[in-house]
């Protein structure tokens, strides 16, 4: 049995994240994925169980195709995460905007 994969492990690649933005619209097969990569279907599926074993994604067998859908649910963990890093942004965002309503008043 493959070792659970940490979330943030899985979203540090960017294929990893384009996958997963494909798939928020909706399932979508291996080969349909595979198509937007210059990565071959064996390598685009290796990036598929990555997201599989962080429970981003679960796989559908439909005949011959596997389809992939978004589970969304583990991305909470990654929005309590930054949830500080926006109060963070807000605060200096409204120190700038001080400063230029200071210099053109």
């Amino acid at each position: 049995m493959a070792v659970p994969t940490d979330v943030f492990s899985a979203l540090a690649n960017p294929v990893r994240r384009q996958l997963l933005e494909s798939l928020r619209d909706g399932p979508r097969a291996v080969n349909d994925l595979a198509g937007q990569f210059e990565l071959s279907r064996p390598a685009v599926s290796e990036h598929l169980q990555v997201l599989r074993q962080a429970h981003l994604v679960r796989e559908e067998p439909r005949g011959r195709q596997r389809f992939y859908h978004l589970e969304a649910a583990p991305l909470a963990e990654v929005g309590d995460w930054l949830h500080p890093f926006e109060h963070y942004w807000r605060a200096r965002m409204r120190s700038l905007r001080d400063v230029l309503d200071q210099e053109n008043p």
